[in-house]
């Protein structure tokens, strides 16, 4: 019996924003220089975020505060 597939869910601008707490310029540079996941195309003129990355980033952040 296969494993259930979990759905991958891409998340637009504004539920990054209010996911992250971060801002518009800070998602794209952060994607730039490599410190917040890059968003991927979904259409021609539509991008979007593997929510699933944004909540690894998140994780990342909680575990380096705890080694603070």
């Amino acid at each position: 019996m296969a494993a259930p597939v979990t759905p991958i869910r891409v998340l637009r601008l504004p539920a990054v924003i209010v996911k992250s707490g971060l801002g518009r310029d800070s998602i794209y540079r952060g994607g730039r220089e490599g410190w917040f996941p890059k968003p991927v195309k979904i259409s021609k003129r539509a991008s979007g975020w593997v929510e699933s990355e944004i909540d690894a980033y998140l994780a990342a952040r909680a575990a380096e505060r705890g080694n603070s």
